[in-house]
């Protein structure tokens, strides 16, 4: 049977709504007629320089309209995008563009002294920045009319708990999916615009755009979080839903003060690891409605949340599966727990990942007989509402950011003072959880905690640098000589205390 066809999503919405409005950035505003023209313009352009169907091109852009083009001229071509964190170091973006054998990186002007590095290490690249792409004279573009709901969209590369980050496969389908129970879930009004002041770069920013044109939905894009400017574009641009992590969230109640968000706005859709209650609770009194969510790379954004009437009964819950998706809570030997037992959360439905680039094996581990297994921890209640209580037992989530500790523990083994390292997390007002690590340095040798940053800055991306060091004899491990990081978690907040 040959897989489920459909209209290129771009073409089918500048065909059904070309006068409406798609997006708006800074002082522009498209309709989704002019974004396909452009597309099309960047199209020819991609395909001047030999890129076609199947191939993988890297994108390393910030939130911009530009971006947006380029992706969607991308789907336009059938063209895999690998789309990049701008927040890596060019040794993490090396590995991600090598992996997933990227044949053309689009980035930034203002990312050439990356490009040149990127250079150095992979010859074979073709690199381009986004301006002399757009200098370009285009050919005549052909484009898939038609898009196969199991063919690739997107790369996305998410860290695992063990060793290098694994580049998670995403389908037209999954997009489709993922959108489809987001709207069964939140319903759509035609008076819907959807604010986006996360990373495009992010499954959470990337599904917006995705939204946009399967609803037909305009949406505002930011360049970055700025607590004010959002609250503005909210009232200015008449926001319905606004996609927050917890500390945005933290930063608009703080702002708003006496203020409250028009009577229009639909909800706040939050993700990126559980919210504290007390923040939840500021929410209700301010009138702002949260939905909390749970989701990951994985599952192509969302795939539980809490629909509008339980919102304040179930305060604190992730909520249900979407309408298409399904969720178990397994123990150890893979039996299904009962209500209020915790376990690991696994997650099925076509929204879900078919796997990760280039790697069957770590498919194989992750996904078992069509479910897929996160790692995280929580419970389901008697009426079948998730609760989390560990994001992948050792994660630490840091302004929505996902850090793993065993990648900066792999960063701090290879300064040449360093014997043993050991990451956890404390919690921080600002950005939910920031990393702390723990040293065993080598006998005879030395090195500061501002030596040991600086290694880090050079290697990891700023917010995954431990904020703080502790130099120790030895670090706390079981008998299989596995590292207790949940130990390490009691010490941290023993000193703490102690501090008070």
């Amino acid at each position: 049977m040959e897989a489920e066809r459909m209209p290129n999503f771009l073409m089918k919405r500048a065909f059904l709504t070309p006068e409406r409005t798609a997006i708006y950035f800074q002082d522009k505003a498209l309709t989704f007629k002019e974004m396909y023209q452009q597309c099309l313009e960047v199209g020819g352009q991609l395909q001047a320089l030999g890129v076609h169907k199947d191939q993988f091109v890297g994108v390393l852009l910030k939130n911009h309209l530009d971006t947006v083009v380029i992706l969607f001229a991308l789907q336009l071509l059938g063209v895999k995008a690998v789309i990049l964190n701008n927040r890596l170091t060019t040794s993490e973006l090396i590995w991600q563009l090598n992996d997933a054998k990227v044949k053309l990186l689009i980035l930034e002007d203002s990312f050439t002294e990356k490009e040149s590095e990127i250079k150095q290490h992979l010859q074979s690249l073709d690199t381009i920045t986004k301006t002399h792409l757009f200098q370009m004279k285009p050919v005549p573009v052909v484009i898939q009319e038609e898009i196969g709901l199991s063919d690739i969209c997107t790369i996305m590369y998410t860290s695992g708990t063990t060793g290098n980050p694994k580049g998670v496969m995403q389908t037209f389908g999954n997009h489709w999916w993922s959108s489809v129970g987001s709207a069964l879930n939140l319903g759509t009004v035609e008076s819907d615009c959807w604010l986006c002041a996360v990373p495009l770069f992010h499954i959470s920013g990337f599904s917006i755009l995705m939204r946009s044109l399967i609803y037909g939905m305009p949406i505002v894009l930011l360049e970055n979080f700025e607590v004010e400017r959002a609250i503005m574009e909210i009232t200015d641009k008449k926001v319905t839903v606004m996609s927050v992590v917890g500390t945005m969230l933290t930063q608009m109640v703080d702002t708003l003060l006496e203020r409250r968000l028009p009577n229009y706005f639909r909800c706040m859709l939050l993700g990126g690891g559980p919210a504290p209650l007390p923040l939840l609770q500021a929410c209700v009194e301010k009138e702002i409605p949260v939905f909390q969510t749970y989701g990951m790379t994985e599952s192509s954004s969302q795939i539980v949340t809490l629909v509008p009437e339980d919102s304040l009964t179930k305060l604190g819950s992730a909520g249900k599966p979407l309408f298409p998706a399904q969720l178990k809570i397994v123990l150890e030997k893979g039996e299904q727990a009962a209500p209020g037992v915790a376990g690991e959360i696994i997650v099925k439905g076509p929204n879900v990942t078919p796997g990760y680039l280039f790697r069957p094996d770590a498919t194989k581990e992750k996904i078992i007989d069509g479910w897929f297994y996160t790692g995280d921890i929580g419970y389901l209640d008697e009426d079948g509402f998730l609760y989390i209580m560990d994001r992948r037992s050792d994660l630490i989530i840091s302004g929505g950011e996902n850090v793993y500790p065993a990648e900066i523990e792999a960063v701090l083994l290879a300064h040449p003072s360093v014997l043993e390292a050991g990451v956890t997390s404390r919690e921080d007002a600002k950005w939910g959880q920031v990393p702390i690590a723990f040293i065993v340095i080598k006998p005879g040798q030395e090195s500061s905690k501002e030596d040991l940053q600086q290694f880090c800055l050079s290697r990891l991306a700023k917010y995954k640098v431990p904020r703080s060091i502790y130099f120790i004899e030895k670090l706390p491990r079981n008998a299989a000589k596995k590292l207790l990081r949940r130990k390490l978690r009691e010490w941290v907040i023993e000193d703490e205390n102690q501090n008070d």
